[in-house]
């Protein structure tokens, strides 16, 4: 007979038998796993006939929870597709696809203790707010300074870390929002204290560039449904087109490109480097550190970087734009902070950066909103998180090659409006890295 409990995080497991996933602890005279392998160990000891006795769980008390949202073939699919995996795994959908439809769907098809992650406060809010108006119950806070455990409970990836190991036998059912934040090496302890056999992932972009998106089988179960960008433009989301505008550098711009360019290549040359991916790139940083060279190459390239994604040329074409939209809602999407702060004083549009303060920010919104505002920019602060209101125009000023911030901001002008053509523009600098950078986050739409 095996004896199964829950302690900090773990399953204690006490017997003869030796379970796969644990190991030996000395001090208990006991096996320990990580409780994210409660579900498997459970079904390690039923299919070899073994008896145990389960006290792992300990459940909050739990309300009828049913939900009346009725779900977009799409979304149907999807979560047939989570239900066929034994109820565990990531469903990756654009923004604005209703992804927590979906999760508000799971969460009335198991009618069991719930607690759903998300990575910011702003989406704590609005999982909250629609959780309490489907369910009509009191939903808990855990995060933003609050402590509130209820059958539903909404948690910052923060406060889940903080929390998971007095916490993990609490639900049945386990959601990640913004899942691509999982795998980071704090929050992966997420997913492995917590027991709940029932996970669910839901993110617009699975890809991490380091390559841990991996993780995501181990700790929720894998893909197990996506739909592109491309395949619900124009029935669920709006249609749109993607124009990319190629500006020249101005002669003295482009001798200053070409001069701190020509120093970070020819350091790339000398040292036998190419750089593939990321990583590659990091190791340049790590070096720098103790090659003046190499420090003096990564200056040359910022600096190369900073005059192409900051031409003056830019200015002139997003005036050109503005003009030729002046019926429409834009959003204005920029690198770095300084550009961000340069355009809002030339052209007197509100700007939100990771400095304005939340109740600003919201007041820029609730104004965009209403259409006391056209236009609003900003750097990366809304790339995911936050609930903007619908806009029908996007411009990339600069950008990473990141595919997930590319997906982002598209999606912040997809969002269905009848008779009306979304249009995102990226203007890039001519006979720059800008050119290629463009063509990696491109590829999302593929």
């Amino acid at each position: 007979m095996m004896e199964l409990s829950f302690n900090q995080g773990t399953i204690i497991i006490r017997g003869d038998a030796r379970i796969p996933n644990s190991t030996w602890d000395e001090r208990s005279k006991s096996f320990r796993a990580m409780a994210l392998y409660y579900k498997d160990i459970i079904d390690y000891l039923k299919n070899s006939g073994i008896s145990y006795t389960d006290n792992v769980f300990d459940l909050l008390p739990c309300p009828e929870l049913q939900s009346q949202m009725t779900l977009r073939g799409y979304q149907k699919q999807s979560l047939d597709a989570w239900i066929l995996n034994s109820k565990r795994g990531v469903i990756v959908l654009p923004t604005g696809s209703g992804k927590t439809v979906i999760g508000i769907n799971a969460i009335s098809l198991l009618n069991m203790p719930t607690i759903v992650i998300v990575p910011t406060l702003d989406l704590l809010d609005q999982w909250r707010s629609k959780l309490k108006k489907e369910f009509k119950v009191d939903v808990g806070v855990l995060g933003g300074g609050k402590q509130e455990i209820k059958a539903i409970t909404i948690a910052t990836y923060d406060s889940a870390y903080i929390h998971a190991a007095r916490l993990g036998n609490k639900f049945g059912l386990i959601i990640f929002d913004e899942v691509h934040h999982l795998p980071a090496e704090s929050y992966k302890h997420i997913a492995e204290m917590f027991a709940a056999p029932f996970r669910m992932g839901l993110t617009a972009t699975y890809e991490r560039e380091d390559g841990l998106h991996s993780e995501l089988n181990r700790l929720v179960g894998g893909k197990v449904f996506e739909k592109k960008v491309k395949e619900l433009a124009g029935e669920h989301l709006s249609s749109f087109r993607l124009q990319k505008i190629k500006v020249a550098l101005t002669e003295e711009e482009q001798i200053e490109y070409e001069h701190n360019q020509g120093v970070f290549t020819d350091y790339l040359r000398k040292s036998n480097i190419t750089i593939r991916t990321p990583l590659d790139f990091q190791k340049i940083v790590m070096r720098s550190g103790r090659d003046p060279n190499a420090r003096q190459a990564l200056l040359a390239r910022n600096k190369a970087r900073d005059i192409a994604l900051n031409s003056i040329s830019k200015m002139e074409q997003l005036r050109e734009i503005l003009k030729n939209h002046t019926d429409g809602r834009l959003f204005i999407f920029t690198e770095h902070n300084k550009l961000v702060h340069k355009i809002s004083k030339e052209f007197l549009i509100p700007a939100i950066t990771y400095r304005t303060a939340g109740k600003e920010r919201t007041e820029i919104l609730d104004r965009f909103r209403s259409g006391v505002y056209r236009a609003v920019v900003t750097s990366k602060v809304l790339d995911e998180g936050i609930d903007v209101p619908e806009a029908d125009v996007g411009v990339i000023l600069s950008g990473t090659g990141s595919e997930r911030a590319f997906i982002q901001r598209l999606g912040r002008i997809l969002r269905k409006k009848e008779g009306k053509e979304a249009i995102l523009y990226e203007i890039v600098s001519a006979e720059t890295s800008e050119i290629n950078t463009a063509k990696r986050r491109n590829k999302a739409l593929r």
